[in-house]
């Protein structure tokens, strides 16, 4: 039987100081760390957090399939284009929307806004929150019917393509906030808690050009309290 060679200590030290990075080696098993992306990795189309039909009839299958697997998709592919060899693509989502300008901030914000807004939504949502988001928004437009008339108004009102936002104040006070294009209140101090929309092609399909039919159903039969009071902390 062969003796076993024993590498000299320097040898075996120089070895391990060296040795390619395997992908899975994160502390997850899987080669990543929580909410960041490494440098093996590319950004993915979040899962839905329910099936293309679960929102039928107020959001049709239809609409899914092209506002989620086309849109958001689009959005996920473009902006893992525009960051390779940048200065972004070791970063994860959030530091990259708000770090970034122009078509790397566009494409990164709409894919953390889309995300924001599926969850925004369930199947049987609407009605009325309650706990302390509920006794914020009372607080602040004096009872819940007041609000859902103010944030309505912001909503239809939000002029092109947007988001209009239920958030948090730093001061812990709760408001309505409308924002163009991409823009995202990620990038400021507010924390957002609930957000839709008014992107044609968030409805068009299901509503045409009836952007308040939209807004209403979103408050009536859709709005995801349970996760805007989580958000609320």
């Amino acid at each position: 039987m062969g003796q076993v060679a024993v590498l000299p200590g320097w040898m075996l030290s120089l070895l391990l100081r060296f040795r390619p990075r395997i992908k899975g080696s994160g502390p997850r098993g899987d080669g990543a760390h929580p909410n960041q992306k490494d440098n093996t990795m590319e950004h993915t189309l979040p899962a839905l957090p329910y099936a293309m039909d679960a929102l039928a009839p107020h959001i049709s299958k239809e609409t899914f399939e092209y506002h989620y697997g086309k849109h958001h998709q689009a959005y996920v592919t473009n902006l893992n284009n525009l960051i390779k060899g940048t200065e972004f693509e070791n970063l994860g989502l959030e530091d990259i929307v708000k770090k970034s300008l122009g078509g790397v901030f566009n494409n990164a914000a709409q894919v953390w806004n889309h995300t924001f807004f599926w969850s925004s939504m369930k199947a049987g949502g609407g009605g009325e929150p309650g706990g302390a988001l509920g006794d914020a928004i009372n607080r602040k437009w004096g009872s819940f019917a007041a609000f859902k008339e103010a944030f309505t108004k912001s909503a239809v009102g939000n002029f092109g393509s947007g988001w209009t936002w239920l958030v948090k104040k730093p001061d812990g006070s709760v408001d309505i906030v409308n924002t163009s294009n991409a823009a995202t209140p990620l990038t400021t101090a507010d924390r957002a808690l609930l957000t839709i929309d008014v992107w044609e092609h968030a409805y068009y399909i299901d509503y045409r050009n009836a952007r308040p039919k939209f807004v209403e159903t979103f408050l009536n039969h859709l709005a995801n309290w349970e996760f805007a009071a989580k958000n609320f902390g």
